[in-house]
């Protein structure tokens, strides 16, 4: 799903547009215990609890694709009768009025998910008529022909509140506060099926984490029978041990910051399109061979991609390489540059010493304070 797909759906979350109809919920202690479950219709729900929960549903679809938010499709053998994707669609079949399956979701979540204290799962049900669009983009309400009917779980962290004074007006009085468990904003969630080209996709789904270097890879598995796949920081971590191994001597500052520009050029490029850009094998080879990579090197590649990565690896691009500083580390000093101004760095041999040369063009700061030079 694409970031233009996922605020579609965000944009249900208000009284005007709720397609919502159904809610389910049980309350999960530090010792995995259920404590306490509910079920009722969406629309039956005081219209203050309702927003707060419209709240947490918008939560669980944003932040970035790629790093929050990431597509996981299917594995054939899920999609067999006896497989996750078939158990998730009798579920969102159900209209979650089957209690067995609502009992047998909670036990996937509470046996798969690794958190140790007290957290909410929160899972509902709606069926959001899609409206067509016309030639001007604009949609048309009145002439929707399909339906997205969708499964949205958010699995929140419940934590006490901090203590503190409060003032109690009853008493006139500044006295100690009360604490209570409050339903924070989600670590985890799902969207079942995948919403892709504004219609139902069975044979994928969106999964949701805060932290993107914490993905849940036991829940991925236990309860979508996916594999997790590597998050941002293991996917700039991959490219950086591929980049070492794959040019060996030839892993030069200049061959490096080249890299990194063409990598920072395709993103400026694409940053328009509803899909970031992605780099697989072929895309890691052509931008090798971009940046003076020798035939020799080239010829390995493919062995060392699949060994570093896996032969169906896909990259994004924004996961690679920051637009906003290029850094060079030595064991003694870090040095960061903007992107744009890395020509400026250079590398030499000074009285037989490799060196970084940067010129000073105006001025020189030190924690500050202009200094002469």
């Amino acid at each position: 799903m694409n970031k233009k797909e996922t605020l579609e759906i965000r944009k249900q979350f208000t009284n005007e547009n709720c397609a919502i109809t159904r809610i389910c919920g049980c309350y999960v202690d530090a010792e995995k215990e259920i404590r306490t479950e509910l079920k009722e219709a969406f629309l039956s729900l005081p219209e203050e609890e309702a927003f707060k929960y419209y709240d947490i549903f918008r939560k669980t679809l944003s932040g970035t694709v790629g790093k929050n938010l990431i597509t996981l499709d299917f594995p054939t053998d899920q999609e067999m009768p006896d497989g996750a994707q078939a158990w998730l669609l009798k579920l969102r079949d159900s209209r979650l009025e089957d209690d067995v399956l609502l009992e047998e979701f909670y036990e996937k979540i509470i046996k798969n998910y690794a958190y140790g204290e007290n957290y909410y799962i929160i899972l509902i049900h709606a069926a959001y008529d899609i409206p067509k669009k016309a030639s001007d983009g604009m949609e048309m309400f009145d002439a929707s022909d399909d339906t997205y009917e969708y499964l949205l779980c958010s699995i929140c962290p419940v934590k006490l509140s901090k203590a503190g004074l409060c003032y109690n007006a009853e008493k006139n009085s500044i006295e100690d506060r009360i604490r209570d468990w409050i339903v924070q904003a989600p670590d985890a969630g799902f969207l079942f099926p995948a919403f892709n080209d504004r219609n139902t996709d069975l044979h994928s789904m969106l999964y949701y984490t805060r932290n993107p270097e914490i993905l849940q890879p036991s829940l991925m598995d236990g309860l979508f029978g996916c594999a997790a796949p590597l998050s941002a920081k293991g996917q700039k971590e991959t490219f950086q041990e591929l980049l070492t191994e794959s040019l060996g001597d030839a892993c030069s500052y200049e061959t490096v910051v080249n890299i990194h520009e063409s990598l920072n050029e395709l993103i400026e490029e694409k940053k328009d399109l509803p899909e970031p850009p992605t780099l697989k094998k072929p895309e890691m080879k052509q931008l090798l061979a971009e940046n003076g990579a020798t035939e020799e090197i080239l010829d390995q590649f493919d062995e060392q991609f699949d060994r570093a990565a896996g032969e169906k690896a896909e990259f994004l691009a924004t996961n690679l390489t920051s637009q906003k500083a290029l850094e060079v580390r030595t064991p003694d000093a870090v040095v960061k540059i903007s992107p744009e101004r890395a020509a400026l760095m250079e590398t030499r041999i000074i009285d037989g010493r490799p060196c970084l040369v940067i010129p000073i063009e105006d001025y020189v700061e030190v924690n500050g304070v202009p200094v002469r030079y």
